[in-house]
């Protein structure tokens, strides 16, 4: 009996904490909802903070086993976040990486939170080394296996160290081993990604200021799951490089290099 209620009182306790802090800023939450078009910056900003507070508060209360319960809950959260336009155009992104810290301190097996974290802490927030850092934690806990296809993480480290921090050998050792870990899996994808992978690294190694690589990379992004924004970003740059969008009749896109690296 005693075990019985145990089990039951701990997962109770588990989720009372997490809806606890998560439910200290809800007040002032809702207030910003309503009111955020005509919030102060002033007023936005105390949000940003009482959100940074609470980010604090799951990144140090016990998780009772409960990690990826707490994992997801953030990444719901960051979604939300990151998908206030109107609000992060008046604040900015600086709580990106926070979230990520919370997600992957909870969950460093969360494939899909590493594409979101490039994008909104290296592009957005302008934070491409807390971005590097937070990746390379968690490549700690991955293998060529576990989870599938997470090779990707070793691919979204090369992108942010090719075109945020203009350190290319590093994006080259990355690359190489992205295009390592995709080779052991035999689907069309993987073997794909182990060609392009390899492929940038062979580029830089040649050429640390090749243009295709960087092109390369950009396609990378593009062809990742990204916001319109980052997709227009993405573009830009590549034609900038002197490369070449081209849609497809079956809307695909493909990428036109320059005659000359």
């Amino acid at each position: 009996m005693l075990l019985t209620r145990q089990a039951l009182v701990t997962p109770l306790v588990a989720c009372l904490c997490v809806l606890g802090v998560s439910l200290l800023q809800l007040p002032q939450l809702k207030k910003l909802l309503v009111s955020k078009q005509t919030a102060s910056l002033e007023t936005l900003e105390k949000g940003i903070k009482a959100e940074n507070l609470r980010l604090n508060l799951l990144k140090k209360m016990p998780s009772f086993g409960y990690d990826n319960f707490i994992a997801d809950w953030t990444y719901i959260d960051f979604l939300q976040y990151f998908g206030d336009d109107e609000v992060r155009d008046k604040t900015g992104y600086s709580l990106s990486p926070e979230y990520f810290e919370v997600i992957l301190e909870r969950d460093p097996r969360f494939l899909e939170a590493y594409l979101s974290l490039s994008s909104s802490t290296s592009l957005y927030a302008a934070m491409p080394e807390r971005s590097i850092a937070l990746m390379e934690k968690g490549l700690k806990s991955l293998s060529p296996w576990v989870p599938e296809k997470s090779y990707y993480v070793w691919r979204y480290k090369g992108i942010d160290e090719l075109l945020f921090l203009g350190n290319s050998q590093a994006a080259q050792e990355s690359f190489s081993k992205a295009a390592n870990w995709a080779s052991n899996l035999s689907d069309e994808e993987s073997q794909l990604a182990a060609y392009l992978s390899q492929k940038t690294a062979e580029f830089l190694s040649r050429n640390p200021d090749s243009k295709f690589a960087r092109i390369a990379t950009w396609s990378m992004v593009l062809n990742n799951k990204v916001d319109e924004r980052t997709r227009k970003r993405a573009i830009s740059e590549i034609e900038s490089l002197g490369g070449m969008v081209i849609t497809t009749p079956e809307g695909r896109q493909q990428i036109k290099f320059p005659e000359k690296d």
